[in-house]
């Protein structure tokens, strides 16, 4: 799995003209999924985000403040090696992909954590106040 992190001071997604999701102050996740990832890589990659101190303070999600809008993004597995046009191989099918990012949402959500989504396999319009800037790539 594959996380790209930024701090925001708000975030949205709309899909279809409709807010599917927002937060104030936290995190957006785009989060890519890859073949051979599976529920314990996101739960991993769900504890690291939980205890990574990089909120406003030096806080972390897991000293109860913000909140996290987490966007799948197979893009984020894009190979661009060669040609103008990405390979989109390495991500995994959204038949394998939507389980595991359902999980990853899940495992947020039992630490605690206020999570809000986009919606998965749609094509959307994602609003991201950046803030500091802060923006992280997370691997597993």
């Amino acid at each position: 799995m594959r996380a790209v992190v930024q701090r925001v001071t708000r975030g949205a997604v709309v899909t279809g003209g409709e807010v599917v999701g927002s937060i104030g102050a936290g995190l957006v996740v785009l989060l890519g999924v890859t073949h051979g990832d599976t529920e314990d890589d996101g739960d991993r990659l769900a504890h690291r985000l939980h205890r990574l101190r990089v909120l406003d303070g030096d806080l972390s999600l897991a000293d109860g403040v913000g909140a996290v809008l987490v966007v799948s993004q197979f893009t984020l597995y894009a190979d661009t090696r060669k040609g103008r046009r990405p390979s989109w191989s390495a991500a995994a099918p959204a038949e394998v992909a939507e389980p595991l990012y359902e999980a990853f949402c899940a495992s947020l959500r039992r630490r605690g954590v206020p999570v809000e989504t986009g919606r998965f396999g749609a094509t959307m319009s994602v609003e991201i106040v950046g803030d500091g800037p802060v923006t992280l790539l997370l691997d597993t």
